[in-house]
């Protein structure tokens, strides 16, 4: 039975919250446990990881992009329609906003702060198009190779590797950057540092489509529009 569009919207925004609860959460968890920056990274990418796997294999049968450019690439793959992914996408910043204020709050902090740690330079910016290139390399890579089952945990190990390995710290997903701007913590990004970061991610997308063409030619059963 195909989900209704209401119910993917519901699994998006809550799947969204979710993730970004987690991102800043562990964040400020971390940073309150210890001074290693490095000790912090590890817990916040750890956590990072344990969440996404949680959240997909949970939630995959209605919806579980959580990413605009996701959605954005399900259009392009006629997973989507226009319509169903302008809903989808808009559920996915709300939801990322309400996880950044929820994880705000259990930690005594302000509902809203607006951060300040700014994120821009070149050297962060190919870091956003490599770490989007990889997340939706994986996932598609995965859909096309008819290995679905995998997408969960192929997704997670991709997230926690690029968090060490990308100079930006893989943010890699516009409502995420977006609900970040929320939360003057560890995990926070200036709000003039998003622009940049969301083309760069748009970019990155973009180029993993086109490389999916090549490498996996054959397109899934999936991909005809849904509705």
């Amino acid at each position: 039975m195909t989900p209704t569009l209401r119910a993917r919207v519901t699994a998006e925004l809550v799947g969204t919250a979710l993730l970004v609860a987690t991102v800043v959460g562990s964040g400020v968890m971390a940073t309150r446990l210890t001074d290693d920056v490095a000790l912090q990274l590890l817990a916040n990418s750890l956590a990072t990881g344990a969440v996404l796997v949680a959240l997909i294999v949970s939630l995959q049968p209605v919806s579980a992009a959580f990413n605009p450019v996701v959605t954005l690439a399900e259009v392009v793959l006629r997973l989507v329609t226009p319509k169903a992914a302008g809903a989808l996408v808009a559920a996915q910043v709300v939801g990322g906003a309400l996880g950044a204020v929820i994880a705000n709050l259990m930690f005594d902090l302000d509902a809203v702060s607006i951060a300040t740690r700014e994120r821009t330079g070149s050297g962060l910016w190919l870091g956003e198009v490599v770490a989007t290139l990889g997340l939706l390399l994986v996932v598609f890579g995965c859909a096309r190779a008819g290995r679905t089952d995998a997408i969960a945990w192929a997704v997670a190990g991709w997230i926690v590797a690029a968090y060490w390995f990308t100079s930006s710290t893989s943010f890699a997903n516009p409502a995420v950057t977006i609900a970040r701007t929320l939360s003057d913590s560890f995990a926070g990004i200036s709000p003039t540092s998003v622009p940049m970061f969301v083309l760069m991610q748009v970019v990155g997308g973009g180029l993993a489509v086109a490389l999916l063409r090549l490498l996996h030619p054959t397109p899934s059963p999936l991909e005809a529009p849904l509705d």
